[in-house]
């Protein structure tokens, strides 16, 4: 699980290991491909804000 600082342009702004996989490698993967994601910011009435999300991924090996 990632927590991510989105920013009011949908950008990630910080992006943080919530809970690890218990992989450094996959925690660093997991966050990387994040920092590349464009995000629908939060509102507040017509405005955009920043704010915190919470982002879960899953990794999952195909053979």
């Amino acid at each position: 699980m990632l927590k991510v600082l989105v920013t009011a342009e949908g950008t990630p702004a910080r992006v943080e290991v919530e809970s690890s996989s218990g992989s450094r490698l996959l925690d660093a993967a997991a966050a990387d491909a994040v920092r590349g994601w464009r995000f629908q910011p939060a509102r507040r009435g017509n405005q955009n804000i920043e704010d915190w999300a919470r982002v879960p991924l899953r990794f999952r090996l195909d053979s």
